[in-house]
């Protein structure tokens, strides 16, 4: 799984590197995916770190909340970039099934992330 898109998942506090460590349990060591964390970050702070996980390379940035400094830092850089998009409300489902489909082009990626992001998310009956 080496190759293909990348994933940056942008959270606050310690929320970016606890799903990095599930999705790797899952789907293995390599899942394309990096974390940043907000935690003692100004804006310039986290715009370089987000940078520096991208690293100029197609990706698909994953965040938190819509609303929240980290969605805001990740949709200012992707300004522009039509190889990099922006994909809020992350859960543990669509990092899994992301690590398994990197061979998507960025914007399929990104709405397959959506599609399976929506549907993890439910209230089970009995």
């Amino acid at each position: 799984m080496s190759d293909g898109l990348i994933g940056v998942i942008v959270a606050h506090t310690e929320v970016a590197e606890a799903l990095l460590a599930a999705v790797r349990a899952i789907a293995g060591e390599d899942a394309g995916l990096v974390a940043v964390s907000n935690r003692g970050c100004d804006r310039g702070a986290l715009t370089r770190q987000l940078e520096a996980a991208v690293g100029g390379r197609p990706a698909v940035v994953f965040t938190d909340m819509a609303g929240g400094s980290c969605a805001h830092t990740a949709v200012a850089l992707a300004r522009g970039r039509p190889d990099l998009k922006v994909v809020t409300g992350v859960n543990l489902a669509m990092l899994v099934d992301f690590a398994f489909h990197r061979d998507l082009p960025v914007e399929a990626a990104a709405r397959r992330a959506v599609e399976i992001g929506r549907t993890a998310v439910g209230m089970v009956e009995r």
